[in-house]
């Protein structure tokens, strides 16, 4: 049976823009690629590296110490802007302090083992933040190359500007694999909760 050759082109362009919505789709709600652009979580992720960012499960369960996020920066229209990516250190009503190098929440000193060795900081790097209701204290594990909720420019990122949770690195396909994320079962709630 023969068919006709304009049945089979719509038939080709049906299954093309089907596709396209589908992939629209998935992309807008679901998950999402990101390529790394910056060295604020070098050992971690190295820029240029790609991941798949999730969209859709921090509706059900939400962002959380030691997730890595992508989030649009400060004062930007949303477009051109690239994306941040960081680690989350502080949720809402947590303190953050960092003294001597090390960083407190709620008071006790979190284990870090992902944060790349590098030259200290100097003593402006020092503080104490409360983390506002709504918003995430992130931190890169490149301290000492990272723009992040320290800096008067960035402070505790408000959730709406989190785009997603990045949990799968994809490409360069050598480092394929789930970006883990570290437990803080030590850290107390905020307020001794």
């Amino acid at each position: 049976m023969n068919r006709r050759p304009l049945g089979c082109l719509i038939e080709i362009a049906e299954t093309l823009v089907l596709t396209l919505v589908i992939f629209l789709v998935i992309q807008a709600f679901v998950a999402q690629p990101y390529q790394v652009q910056q060295e604020s979580m070098r050992r971690t992720l190295e820029e240029g590296q790609y991941v798949l960012v999730d969209k859709l499960t921090p509706n059900f369960n939400d962002y959380s110490r030691g997730d890595i996020i992508v989030f649009a920066p400060p004062n930007s229209d949303g477009q051109n802007a690239v994306p941040f990516i960081k680690r989350v250190i502080g949720e809402p009503g947590d303190t953050v302090e960092i003294r001597d190098g090390a960083v407190y929440v709620n008071g006790t000193r979190i284990n870090e083992p992902y944060v790349f060795s590098g030259p200290t900081r100097t003593a402006e790097d020092e503080g104490f933040w409360q983390v506002p209701e709504g918003s995430l204290f992130v931190m890169g594990d490149n301290r000492n190359n990272s723009t992040d909720s320290r800096s008067r420019s960035i402070g505790p990122v408000p959730r709406q500007n989190v785009i997603g949770r990045a949990f799968l690195r994809y490409w360069p396909l050598n480092a394929l694999g789930i970006l883990p994320t570290p437990t803080y079962e030590e850290v107390p709630l905020p307020n001794g909760e």
